[in-house]
């Protein structure tokens, strides 16, 4: 059984792995190899039915955090579904939804833009009666997607004014972040204080083998009591298998020895880096698959070593290349 730990100060139990609905609720992602993970088949009927499976082999598994968004597709929908067919009751899973972005691609996959990004009171107000409708007493806690210093929400007195509102009310408040200068971001939301209380309870951030810039401002906000989410945990699939770009080929190599040497994948060894981390409360995996889920979850079985940790600090990129390199990843 997977670890489960209470997410920061809040009374919330997750598990050490949980499963994002990002590439299951749309037919368009940035994931390598999302288009043959759907075989071509983006009929709403046939992805949420995989979407389904994927959810039972997860909580088979026994990962019990569970993370939408409302520009997910149907990603949130598939998920209530899910929750209200198999009977799953508010206590036994932890369930997280995201707000700010709004999903324009009409089902696409050459859309010229997937989502629009407005972190307004108007959109949080919408959205958050959006994904109330859907998850009802289901929804644990409720983040600003990719909050950055330019889009202005951690400057809105009335987006923080609310937040404050519906985490006083019982929801939990979160944020996430990306970018080059995530790190910034996370410093300035977790100073934010409505009436001397700090605002958020949990932040969601990217980290992995090739960006770590953010592992200090983690572990000190898990060490103050802030819940750590962590986010493309597997680089958009840029560590697993599927990477063929002939300038990784070194990386993966090292990758794949340390994979055989534990006895396991790559992609569970990139998690497995991340699970080693204490201050890592959730690691999400992106899953688009029934054997995907089912390779990433092996992850909580690897036994990790110094070896290991040696050779992941050694991937670590420069985080302008980084997101530079998953800038120009095609959504397929």
């Amino acid at each position: 059984m997977l670890e489960t730990r209470t997410l920061g100060k809040t009374e919330l139990q997750v598990t050490r792995l949980g499963l994002g609905m990002a590439a299951l609720g749309r037919p368009g992602y940035i994931n390598l190899g999302h288009a043959s993970d759907l075989s071509g088949n983006y009929q709403v009927v046939a992805m949420e039915t995989n979407a389904h499976a994927v959810l039972d082999a997860a909580y088979q598994a026994g990962l019990r955090y569970f993370d939408a968004a409302r520009s997910y597709g149907l990603g949130e929908a598939f998920l209530a579904n899910w929750l209200n067919l198999r009977g799953i009751a508010p206590e036994e899973v932890c369930v997280g939804s995201k707000w700010g972005y709004t999903y324009t691609a009409n089902w696409e996959i050459d859309a010229k833009h997937h989502e629009i990004k407005e972190h307004s009171i108007e959109v949080l107000d919408r959205q958050w009666r959006e994904s109330r409708e859907l998850l009802g007493n289901q929804l644990n806690l409720y983040q600003i997607h990719s909050a950055t210093l330019d889009s202005g929400v951690m400057q809105n007195p009335a987006v923080l004014s609310r937040l404050a509102q519906l985490k006083s009310q019982g929801t939990a408040i979160g944020f996430s972040v990306s970018g080059e200068r995530q790190a910034e971001v996370i410093e300035k939301g977790l100073s934010l204080l409505i009436d001397g209380i700090p605002l958020f309870d949990s932040v969601q951030a990217t980290y992995n083998v090739l960006e770590t810039s953010t592992a200090g401002i983690l572990q000190g906000a898990h060490a103050d009591g802030v819940g750590v989410i962590v986010k493309e945990a597997l680089a958009n699939g840029r560590l697993t298998s599927r990477n063929a770009a002939p300038d990784f080929q070194r990386q993966m190599g090292l990758l794949k020895q340390q994979a055989d040497r534990l006895d396991t994948t790559i992609d569970a060894f990139a998690l497995a880096a991340i699970l080693a981390q204490p201050w890592a409360d959730v690691v999400l995996s992106g899953a688009a698959t029934v054997a995907h889920l089912e390779s990433n979850q092996a992850a909580a079985s690897v036994v990790w070593d110094d070896e290991a940790g040696e050779i992941t600090s050694s991937l670590n990129e420069d985080p302008q290349r980084y997101w530079k390199v998953r800038s120009q990843l095609a959504w397929n």
